[in-house]
């Protein structure tokens, strides 16, 4: 289902709803953005979001949007490729954040819809936001039995970086906050982050410190911890390389009544508990205060670009990475 969600710049946005037995979804072409993720049974919706377009634009959390065409921060959005350099625009703490100032979640996509399954397409030209070439761009919402696939697909003319993500925010309960959330996170390394919250190519050991989720742990068991890598990041703001290739298991979490799996073939994932909402007023008139939810960012690892010894996000021109996550629900 279509409907009217909005006008930018006098050119109409667009909602769509699809649904199975089991999930309905909704997301719109103003930032191949998920705006609504439902477990039917439950009657639960698993995600952040607004009810208009004008919700999107009065905020600056990225809430379900599609983030690219590099998710995360650039080290002072400065970037080599093939022997030139090239620059970014600085936006967060002296770096380049998720694309820079107009990334991927601030334009209108170009959608199609069917039965299953909602696509939204754009062509990031030559030199936008600083980056090389021209990237065709593919993000697929695709239901599943129990769950949503998201399949972002990027094809350049010339050697660039892509890097997607989905910044979708959970609450499994639909409740004031996700701190209660039991989490597991199938990795015990993690990356350690500078005072700007950039992490910087230092992987440590999980063990013995507030990072470790190898278990099922709450963010609020050690969230007020005295560490300085919390301080930082004013909370959980960090990223963990997974090992292995391929679609793989990231994170389980669980509320009261929901479980959600979290599956990708990215080389990692970046664990945010929402430390900077900005109390605005969402879906169902609740208020988006910090830490009302949770962000399983399925990624590249930030600055990868500029670090040795790290997946780099390069496509080649002509080539089409492709990158996918998976958000699974079900009753506990």
């Amino acid at each position: 289902m279509k409907q009217h969600f909005g006008e930018l710049n006098r050119k109409e946005v667009f909602l769509y709803t699809i649904e199975n037995e089991n999930i309905r979804m909704a997301v719109t072409d103003y930032g191949a953005t998920l705006v609504s993720f439902v477990h039917k049974y439950s009657d639960t919706d698993v995600v952040l979001g607004f009810d208009n377009l004008d919700g999107y634009l009065d905020q600056t959390s990225y809430i379900g949007a599609s983030i690219g065409r590099t998710a995360n921060r650039i080290e002072k959005g400065t970037f080599t490729l093939n022997g030139k350099t090239y620059h970014l625009p600085i936006n967060n703490n002296g770096n380049c954040n998720h694309g820079g100032i107009t990334g991927f979640d601030k334009v209108i996509w170009k959608a199609e819809e069917g039965n299953d399954f909602v696509s939204f397409t754009y062509t990031s030209k030559d030199g936008e936001e600083g980056y090389p070439g021209n990237l065709l761009v593919k993000v697929t919402y695709q239901l599943l039995d129990n769950g949503i696939e998201i399949k972002a697909e990027g094809t350049p003319d010339a050697d660039t970086l892509f890097a997607y993500t989905n910044h979708s925010y959970f609450n499994l309960d639909g409740s004031g906050s996700a701190l209660d959330h039991e989490v597991k996170i199938f990795s015990d390394h993690y990356a350690l982050s500078d005072q700007n919250g950039l992490a910087v190519n230092e992987i440590v050991p999980v063990e013995g410190t507030p990072f470790d989720f190898v278990e099922f742990h709450t963010p609020r068991e050690r969230i007020g911890k005295a560490d300085l890598q919390l301080k930082y990041g004013n909370g959980y703001d960090h990223y963990y390389p997974m090992n292995g290739e391929g679609m793989r298991q990231f994170a389980v979490c669980k509320g009261k009544s929901l479980e959600m799996d979290v599956y990708s073939d990215q080389p990692g994932m970046h664990f945010y508990s929402a430390n900077y909402l900005e109390g605005k007023t969402g879906k169902y008139n609740n208020i988006y205060d910090p830490r009302t939810a949770l962000c399983f960012e399925c990624a590249y690892m930030p600055n990868a670009i500029n670090y040795d010894g790290v997946k780099q996000p390069l496509v080649k021109a002509g080539e089409t990475s492709v990158q996918t996550i998976c958000y699974m629900i079900k009753e506990k």
